[in-house]
């Protein structure tokens, strides 16, 4: 059986893959709402959805360093992948392995895109069409909810030491805009690190600080409200921004409660 990834490589399946080993989190919470828990054998540390997985399922470690011997003895016939979040060297490592599905996620299309590759590599094409179809009924009632509302610039930071923020040409980017809100780094690539000086930076409305990569708390959130204390700043939820695949399914009930 013969399928590509999302970066056009060929993959050669003997058949319907059982034993499945994720590499990232997003695709692992997939796989679960896709009704595959049951072929899962391997995941990361930080495949925190659901929690239970981490003690049902092999932990091979994390998204850029892997025990490589113990995922060969968990005998995998599909290894699942991403271009951003696991290196070139792993790839490189696991090539010899097992057949590997690579992901490469700019919009919302390479998710509805990733979500039929799994369906019909893993034989769950009824749920895989399912799911789309929910969450673009989401994303539609949600575009209705915010149709009025006036634009408003975010500033996104995702580091600290040195800072960093999302700009263009990532997920978080289309995730704003999906939210009804512009990024001020738009002008930007990918997550430049800034000073608090920036031009841009003094341009937003809102800061958020996002609960992921570095996890952001109270305390700096007053940090930056003593720095700009006429910018509201907040605390938001990650996954909701970054996370592709299934967590659509919450982000738009999510992106309601933000009352910015």
């Amino acid at each position: 059986m013969n399928y590509t990834d999302q970066l056009k490589r060929d993959i050669k399946l003997n058949g319907t893959p059982k034993r499945i080993i994720s590499l990232v989190p997003s695709q692992t919470e997939l796989l679960v709402d896709l009704g595959l828990e049951a072929s899962i054998v391997g995941v990361t540390k930080f495949c925190i959805h659901p929690k239970h997985l981490r003690i049902s399922k092999a932990v091979v470690g994390g998204t850029k360093q892997i025990n490589l011997k113990k995922i060969k003895d968990l005998n995998p016939d599909l290894i699942l992948c991403n271009k951003e979040e696991n290196t070139k060297e792993i790839i490189e490592e696991l090539e010899g392995v097992a057949p590997i599905h690579i992901s490469d996620i700019f919009n919302l299309e390479d998710c509805f895109e990733l979500i039929r590759m799994y369906g019909e590599i893993c034989g769950v094409e009824t749920k895989a069409s399912e799911l789309t179809t929910t969450i673009q009924a989401e994303r539609e009632e949600f575009q209705l909810h915010q149709k009025n509302n006036e634009e408003i610039k975010v500033a996104y930071f995702i580091w600290k030491k040195p800072w960093m923020v999302a700009a263009s040409d990532n997920f978080i980017n289309i995730m704003l805009s999906e939210a009804g809100f512009t990024n001020a780094f738009k002008n930007q690539k990918r997550y430049p690190e800034i000073e608090l000086d920036n031009s841009n930076l003094a341009e937003a409305d809102i800061i958020f600080l996002s609960s992921e990569p570095f996890p952001f708390k109270e305390e700096h959130v007053l940090e930056f409200i003593q720095k700009f204390p006429t910018k509201k700043v907040k605390i938001v939820d990650g996954e909701m921004f970054s996370w592709y695949g299934s967590r659509l399914l919450k982000a738009y009930e999510y992106f309601k409660t933000l009352n910015v």
